[in-house]
Parts: C-alpha cells; sequence; structure tokens
C-alpha cells in the first residue's frame, strides 16, 4: 500500500518495507487507497494518451466505452479528455462493484462535463450484462506483478461484452522475473515470526537494499480481450539465470510490462520504467533458506499460477544449481481470493 499524497519522503519511508499485495477483487478498497491511486498523474496521462490514440482512429458516430473497475472516476475523466481532444462523441459506462465509490461516482456523473455522457453501474463486472456492445473496454487491474491482482479473471468476459472490432486497453501484459541477492529483504521476512507461510508469501516492497543477480526474464503473458472460451488462466515458466559473480540467493523479484494501445505502455521494469510513475513497486517472491550460488553456474528456476474456485494462487521452487521445495505448494500459505460472480 503506497501513502496518499506521495512523495520522495514517502517513497524512502518505504524501502525495503514488505506490503501485503491488495485483493481488490475480494476487498473493496478504501479511499486513502483510492486517493494514493489518483495523485499519479503520469498513469492516467498515459492512459488518456492512449485513448487519444484510439479515438483519432475511430471514425463512427458514437463510441462506446466502458471502464471495468471505475474506481472514483480518474480513467473516466481520462476518457473524457481523450474525447475532448479528438472531438468524439463518447458514451461512457463506469462499472463498479465498490458501494462507497459508486457514490462518488454518481457525484461527478451529475455535474459537467460528464453530465448525459456517462452511465454508472453499480456491478460486478463478470457477470454484468450491458445493453449494447462496446467498442473499447478500459480498465487498471494490474498488480506489480502484472496479474496478481487477478485482472485475467476479472476480464475472462470482456470479449462478450466487445463489438466485433472492439478492443481492451490495456491489451496484454507480461510479468518479468529475477533471482535477487538481499539479505535485508530476507532478514525481514523472518522477522515476521517462525512460520513457514511468511516465506511462501510475495509481498510488494521497494527495495533498496538487494542486487539482481541476472536480468529479468519474462514469466506470464495475459492478452485483453481472452477470446478463448477456456477460463482457465493456468501458467507454467520454467527460466534459467546465469550467475556471474558468486551471490546469495535470497529470491526473486518481479515486475510487470503492460502495453496499453498503439505503443504507449506502462512499466515497472527498472530497465525500461514509465519515468516517474510511481503507483506500483517491485514485488519479492523468497526462499525459505539462501542459496550459495557460484559463478559461471545456472540458476533454474520454476513457476506456476495455479487456481481454484475459490483462489489463485503462484508456486515456485528452484532447481538447479541446488534443488529446493516447491513455495506454497496448493496455495497452502497464500493465496488471492475470488469472490462469486454477483
Amino acid at each position: 500500500m503506497l501513502p496518499a499524497h506521495h512523495s520522495q519522503a514517502d517513497d524512502d519511508a518505504y524501502l525495503d518495507y514488505l506490503q501485503s499485495p491488495l485483493q481488490p477483487l475480494a476487498d473493496n478498497l478504501e479511499g486513502s487507497m483510492y486517493e494514493t491511486f489518483e495523485s499519479d498523474p503520469v498513469k492516467y496521462a498515459r492512459y488518456q494518451e492512449a485513448v487519444r490514440l484510439y479515438l483519432s482512429r475511430k471514425i463512427v458516430e458514437r463510441v462506446v466505452i466502458m471502464v471495468l473497475g471505475a474506481g472514483r472516476g480518474p480513467l473516466v475523466a481520462a476518457c473524457l479528455a481523450a474525447a475532448e481532444q479528438t472531438q468524439r462523441n463518447v458514451y461512457i459506462y463506469a462499472v463498479e462493484k465498490n458501494a462507497s465509490a459508486v457514490i462518488t461516482l454518481r457525484n461527478r456523473r451529475d455535474r459537467e462535463p460528464w453530465k448525459q455522457r456517462v452511465k454508472v453501474v453499480q456491478a460486478d463486472m463478470r457477470s454484468w450484462k450491458p445493453p449494447e456492445k462496446a467498442d473499447l473496454i478500459v480498465s487498471e487491474l494490474l498488480g506489480s506483478f502484472g496479474d496478481n491482482e487477478l485482472s485475467p479473471e476479472c476480464l475472462s468476459s470482456a470479449h462478450k461484452l466487445l463489438a466485433r472490432d472492439g478492443i481492451c486497453i490495456p491489451q496484454n501484459s507480461t510479468s518479468f522475473i529475477a533471482p535477487i541477492c538481499s539479505q535485508a529483504l530476507h532478514s525481514n521476512v523472518a522477522a515476521l515470526g517462525p512460520s513457514r507461510a511468511h516465506f511462501e508469501t510475495p509481498y510488494v516492497v521497494k527495495i533498496q537494499h538487494g542486487v539482481r543477480i541476472s536480468g529479468p526474464q519474462p514469466c506470464f503473458k495475459f492478452a485483453h480481450p481472452n477470446d478463448r472460451e477456456s477460463h482457465d488462466f493456468s501458467r507454467y515458466a520454467q527460466l534459467s539465470f546465469d550467475v556471474e559473480e558468486d551471490y546469495m540467493l535470497h529470491g526473486f523479484v518481479g515486475y510487470f510490462d503492460a502495453m496499453l494501445y498503439g505503443g504507449i505502455d506502462l512499466s515497472i521494469l527498472p530497465e525500461m520504467h514509465t519515468p516517474k510513475m510511481f503507483s506500483w513497486y517491485s514485488i519479492y517472491f523468497p526462499i525459505m533458506r539462501p542459496l550459495l550460488l557460484k559463478k559461471g553456474e545456472a540458476v533454474d528456476f520454476h513457476m506456476w499460477r495455479r487456481s481454484s474456485a475459490k483462489k489463485v494462487w503462484y508456486e515456485w521452487t528452484v532447481t538447479s544449481p541446488t534443488p529446493i521445495a516447491i513455495h506454497n505448494v496448493n496455495g497452502r500459505s497464500y493465496g488471492m481470493d475470488v469472490l462469486p460472480m454477483s
């Protein structure tokens, strides 16, 4: 959780501080969290530019936009601003399940420039049946590892909401992962208590004391909309990382890159981080016992994204140079709750 009224001082206060990832599908976010999200102008400027580019290419009399997970309305405002820039006639469905956020949406709807152009819908996006098809779906369901706030599950029915030539923004997201040496992070996990569960839980963290052992590699990729009938979003990745110096391995650090539209992206990969964007920190997957790595070895890493009717979880392990136990088997320590569709 990032602090509201975000600043560099806030960043400094959160260095190496372990935070539990959000679960917006299972939990309704508090007002302070919405305020934090809304305080990142770079993210919404990117969204606005992506929508503007789409609208500039969409030559029709009326464009139907669905904002799924509208929160208190920053994406709706970005879409309306893009419509003004392109002089396009748009009608927006702002779909949100959180009752407190819906109150704010309805208050904004009754004022210009929203009036007559926005319909607020309190509903679960997964089961909502709209009166018409969308030309464009816009959402911001990304977590620090891309899919860890359940964007694939939330948008699983997006293709049923779209017109034949409709698209989603973002169009896809890719998670990346890399091995990390960080005694500080490992010690912070150990300080949480003796339970194995603490080392089988991922943490959102702004890392200060840590060195990546090798560069990040793509892990899981999800495209939106998902046009497959199957709603199985399980994934498996096997990656090999070269070790160029002697290190202690304390776990793995994750990032994401998301393509919004037309080459406009959002990224927290250090090599291509979206400048001045602060909505996301990286995510840390610990291992129970540090491993000594020697120069010239390779770390063979395996990760699974698994699911049941009630939750989604990750499992991870190392098989070389020294095998370790699979972490978080069957989601025994950590999972992302999937509520029944309402």
